[in-house]
């Protein structure tokens, strides 16, 4: 794992709290596990978020001293030393009548948290400044998450917010060599898709700096997910990378921790229980999945069961595009800031991988980009909205494009817009569900190239979440698209309920609303009665 940096960040850290880096099951060991395994919260991710109160040091002490007691009460001792986070549903749900858009635009202040209600010695790590939250359970700024909901800032014009996020990105990458899954201790081990060159040409777009500014934040990203490519023989792996047996470097998910994740522990001990593989490897992909965001599908799996996960073994297309615009925007900032040979080197990198998409990730029979089984040597042959990526960076021909568009079209669209993959196993990221990202993805890689399908995501989409808060007066995270005669509802399945909020909803419903002003959800009301 990235210990902090001690070289001088471009945000200079004065006033943030000093950063703590031990997680929750480093630091309180066997009094983890117990809290964990004994469903003391019926959320794992509870615990993992309480504050202490006192030293953790001392509370630890006082458990070992007490627990073999007669009549000791291990709930009762959890609550008597530490702060339990309080979710305030209600908070997400709008007043009767109002407008979807005035909704969106009064939520970012519910969603900001304030660097100066950090609490000690707990699992947050500081940032800086203020940050938005996805909302519900999620009370922490997530990576790739926040991409999505800065589009919403950006069109709601709080340029404030979204210079405060660009900042905390900055001082992420500064701080720690990478920008964790989101800032708590525990997901140091990882990070998410990479997607700070889109954050990037956002800030840029809307005169909060110039792109050249974050040009050693960008380098250093790329940097923690290329680590150990260079040493890599043909066959081998390590980290984030993978080398062909021809010698083609190309990238996968991972995590540096192989034991359960601590806001999922006694979820993913019982998963791991269910195979017949060495745990550690079950842990590993569980923590690679949720790196990718994706967490969890049938994308990762053998079959419908989430303990055939198989994550390091498969090369993503998301991901390997979203590396392919990384090493195209350092090549570009490099040539303007006069580091030729930089701009040279990342344009050769920038191109190799382009090329390693065409040909290891596109299947003509199919018509789409597929992701790889590198272990296997073959292609993943269920097709997910993630083939829509590589048209988001312009690396698909127009005749891919329409060939794209076309699969899309017949094998994943559903009514409420665009579905996430073509199985139902009862995972979230997994038929029926739908995701906010995913359809601006889509969206803009298909109108990128013209493709008429971009407008019809659009329309299916604002339609399924206006018609979710005309019923209930309230924006969440995921969407079932087959649609009910009741109307829309939100998304299931996976190790939590439906949260609300929710910031990546709320951020590409403000843009779209904005892209489609005769669009009838631009009408949509708050039901009279929340």
């Amino acid at each position: 794992m990235n210990e902090p940096s001690t070289a001088n960040p471009r945000i200079k850290p004065a006033g943030v709290a000093s950063a703590d880096t031990l997680t929750p099951a480093d630091r309180y060991q066997e009094l983890f596990v117990a809290v964990q395994l004994g469903r003391v919260f019926p959320d794992s991710k509870t615990f993992v978020d309480c504050a202490p109160i006192g030293e953790p040091e001392r509370i630890l002490a006082l458990y070992r001293q007490q627990h073999a007691q007669h009549g000791f009460d291990l709930a009762a001792f959890v609550r008597a030393h530490f702060e339990v986070p309080e979710i305030h549903r209600s908070h997400y749900v709008s007043v009767p009548g109002q407008s979807l858009r005035d909704h969106i635009d009064g939520l970012w202040d519910v969603l900001t948290r304030r660097p100066h209600h950090h609490p000690a010695q707990s699992s947050l790590l500081p940032l800086p400044e203020d940050y938005v939250v996805p909302g519900g359970r999620f009370s922490e700024m997530y990576y790739w998450d926040s991409y999505f909901t800065m589009l919403g800032l950006a069109q709601s014009g709080r340029h404030d917010l979204l210079s405060a996020m660009a900042n905390n990105f900055a001082y992420l990458i500064d701080t720690y060599g990478h920008v964790p899954n989101g800032n708590r201790t525990y997901y140091l081990s990882r990070s998410q898709p990479p997607v700070f060159a889109m954050m990037v040409e956002l800030f840029e777009e809307h005169g909060l700096c110039g792109a050249l500014e974050y040009l050693p934040q960008l380098r250093r990203e790329y940097d923690f997910w290329m680590e150990g490519a260079q040493t890599l023989r043909p066959g081998d792996a390590h980290r984030h990378c993978v080398r062909l047996e021809d010698g083609t470097l190309l990238n996968r998910y991972w995590d540096d921790r192989d034991t359960p994740r601590e806001e999922s522990y006694l979820e993913d001990v019982t998963t791991a229980r269910r195979s017949s593989r060495p745990q550690a490897e079950v842990y590993r992909d569980l923590r690679a999945g949720a790196e990718s965001g994706w967490d969890f599908s049938s994308r990762w799996c053998d079959g419908g069961k989430l303990e055939s996960i198989r994550t390091t073994a498969i090369l993503p297309i998301d991901l390997n595009a979203f590396l392919y615009k990384l090493e195209q925007q350092i090549a570009e900032l490099s040539q303007a800031d006069g580091q030729r040979e930089q701009a040279d080197a990342f344009r050769a990198r920038a191109d190799a991988r382009g090329a390693a998409i065409q040909r290891i990730f596109w299947h003509a029979e199919a018509g789409s980009f597929l992701d790889y089984d590198w272990q296997r040597r073959a292609p993943r042959t269920a097709l997910n909205a993630a083939a829509s990526v590589p048209l988001y960076v312009g690396l698909a021909s127009d005749k891919q494009a329409a060939q794209v568009a076309l699969a899309l079209r017949t094998r994943l669209m559903e009514q409420g817009g665009l579905g996430t993959t073509e199985a139902q196993s009862g995972e979230q990221w997994d038929k029926p569900n739908g995701w906010a990202p995913l359809q601006w993805l889509a969206i803009c890689g298909l109108r990128r190239y013209g493709l008429e399908l971009a407008d019809d995501i659009a329309h299916r989409w604002l339609d399924t979440v206006s018609s979710l808060y005309e019923r209930e007066s309230k924006l969440v995270e995921k969407y079932v698209l087959v649609v009910p005669s009741g109307g829309a509802v939100g998304g299931g399945g996976g190790e939590y309920p439906l949260q609300d909020g929710f910031g990546w909803t709320n951020g590409v419903m403000r843009r779209l609303l904005h892209e489609k002003p005769g669009h009838q959800a631009n009408q949509a009301c708050a039901a009279a009665t929340a």
